[in-house]
């Protein structure tokens, strides 16, 4: 079982100084402890459950690039970029560019998006829910080609790209997480394009993951494609005061469920004593 941490709230004590160092230290303990990877939300605007309205929110992937240059090994990605907040080049750049300054770490998290209020605020795209699962597919085939070297036109419904370059092309092409839980489309798609899905912790003893689950096996079958390929994670949380051990155990329940990777966020900032906790979880888990 692997385990991950997530930052989703920039809130550091000490203002803009406090958020630099305080990451740097996250990000530093999560490099030297068995966590697999280090990831960040992709908003504009602060939303995390508990914050503060407005409250300190940085831009994903200029983040990311910073965490590259201050870690050696955890792999990196956004839980989750929204399809339609970026053009699909400039997306797929990103991750590229991420995974070529990292040497070879790079995650694409992606998802249909869902913040209206953040999309209106903020004058970003956000089209009714059928168009928004149309953009993410046509994404996740620009992202195949682009990654394969292939500049031939691409064209679809929603985006035409005349000659999508993209070299260098990555270290390593980077693994697919696509967030989400709809049983139609997005684990549909899951089986068609991801290397990863993300399912979330539901306190009803599994009977959700274990149908979400058995969903996405079905879809896998109807594309002929083992459903073992795809890295199964679930999101949830580290309470507060919870002991290594004790998330260890929970993480024993969720393998028992099908899944293969813990996401896990705290509220409010993350420090370095809950890191290390999670850290010696991490360790407990793949034992």
């Amino acid at each position: 079982m692997r385990v991950s941490v997530s930052v989703t709230d920039f809130s550091w004590p000490g203002g803009q100084a406090g958020l630099v160092d305080g990451l740097a230290e996250v990000a530093r303990i999560a490099d030297e402890s068995d966590l697999d990877t280090l990831w960040v939300a992709d908003h504009l605007l602060q939303g995390a459950p508990g914050s503060v309205p407005d409250s300190e929110m940085l831009e994903a992937y200029t983040t990311l690039g910073f965490l590259a240059s201050a870690t050696s090994r955890i792999k990196l990605g956004t839980m989750v970029s929204a399809a339609t907040f970026r053009a699909p080049a400039v997306l797929v750049k990103a991750v590229t560019t991420l995974d070529v300054l990292s040497r070879g770490r790079a995650w694409l998290g992606i998802g249909a998006g869902y913040q209206e209020d953040e999309a209106r605020a903020m004058g970003l795209s956000l089209p009714p829910v059928p168009e928004r699962f149309e953009r993410l597919e046509e994404i996740l085939r620009i992202a195949r080609r682009m990654w394969d070297g292939d500049a031939s036109p691409f064209t679809g419904r929603h985006y035409r790209l005349e000659r999508p370059v993209n070299n260098p092309l990555p270290v390593n092409r980077p693994k697919v997480l696509i967030g989400g839980t709809g049983p139609k489309r997005t684990l549909r798609l899951v089986a068609e394009y991801g290397d990863a899905c993300n399912l979330f912790d539901v306190p009803d003893g599994g009977e959700t993951v274990r149908g979400q689950l058995d969903v996405l096996a079905r879809h896998c079958d109807d594309v002929g494609r083992p459903s073992g390929e795809i890295e199964k994670t679930i999101a949830t949380r580290l309470a507060p005061g919870e002991s290594s051990k004790d998330f260890a155990r929970r993480c024993a329940d969720f393998a028992s469920w099908g899944l293969d990777h813990a996401v896990v966020i705290t509220a409010g900032h993350w420090d370095p004593a809950s890191v290390a906790v999670l850290g010696e979880a991490a360790s407990l888990a793949a034992a």
